[in-house]
């Protein structure tokens, strides 16, 4: 069974496209046992209403990738959603390669990566990993921060037409050539969202980071053609994390 569908059976058994960006401020090292008992703890509050949960840097620096983040993981499994390692990949193919082959080993179903480095050595090793384990890759095509007009916006020449596109066109495109599972796109960019959909043509589910804190709203990026909606800190940071997560997909549902 390959990730995608894998999403999307977990998305119907939880009646929830939310994914939970587990992600906590800095913690001092002698206060960062907190930050596992913390995890542990949302996740145990908020499994009914999420179909996976999605892991970044915040987690695998402080916990270590085999020692708490390993332990995550089996708990997001046991409560019936996927692990999605945020790892952003972006080198040459060896070492993307041996990234996903850790991340893989400690059980995350699927991974993300940037496809600026191209396919041959490149995101190919990655890609023969995943599909070598049955696992997922998804490609950032336009992030939710500000800035991003500034890398994903830009125009960029197609080597293979001379055709003159924007960036996060091009990052559509292989992402629906190469065989993706899925694409980041930003919330806070439902027209893009809207175009990159139009682009993928079914062939990749749309992740979209940035609703609630950074300004994204759901329902417009579930309107544009977000699959997924990428949820942190309107989480995380609420006081009641159930109740906050809950409420979120209550509001989904309307529309």
């Amino acid at each position: 069974m390959s990730f995608k569908y894998k999403m999307q059976e977990s998305a119907r058994s939880k009646k929830s496209p939310l994914v939970l960006a587990l992600d906590f401020p800095f913690e001092p090292a002698d206060n960062r046992n907190n930050i596992l008992i913390k995890a542990q703890k949302i996740l145990k509050a908020v499994y009914p209403y999420i179909c996976a949960v999605k892991i970044n840097h915040h987690l695998t620096l402080p916990l270590g990738t085999f020692d708490g983040v390993t332990n995550l993981v089996e708990q997001i499994r046991r409560e019936g959603m996927l692990a999605i390692m945020d790892a952003k990949v972006n080198d040459i193919g060896a070492t993307n390669q041996i990234i996903a082959e850790y991340y893989f080993a400690a059980g995350f179903d699927a991974i993300i990566a940037n496809p600026f480095v191209g396919w041959e050595e490149g995101m190919k090793p990655l890609f023969d990993v995943a599909k070598h384990l049955n696992r997922g890759v998804i490609l950032l095509t336009y992030m939710s921060h500000k800035g991003a007009v500034e890398g994903y916006g830009q125009t960029v020449i197609d080597p293979l037409t001379g055709e003159q596109i924007p960036q996060y066109v091009s990052f559509a495109r292989r992402a629906a050539q190469w065989g993706a599972d899925g694409v980041v796109v930003g919330a806070t960019r439902p027209e893009k969202i809207a175009e990159i959909k139009s682009i993928l043509q079914g062939k990749a589910a749309i992740y979209s980071p940035g609703v609630g804190v950074q300004g994204g709203g759901a329902e417009a990026a579930v309107r544009a053609g977000a699959d997924y909606l990428i949820v942190g800190r309107e989480i995380t940071m609420a006081s009641d994390p159930a109740e906050a997560a809950q409420r979120l997909l209550y509001s989904i549902k309307k529309y």
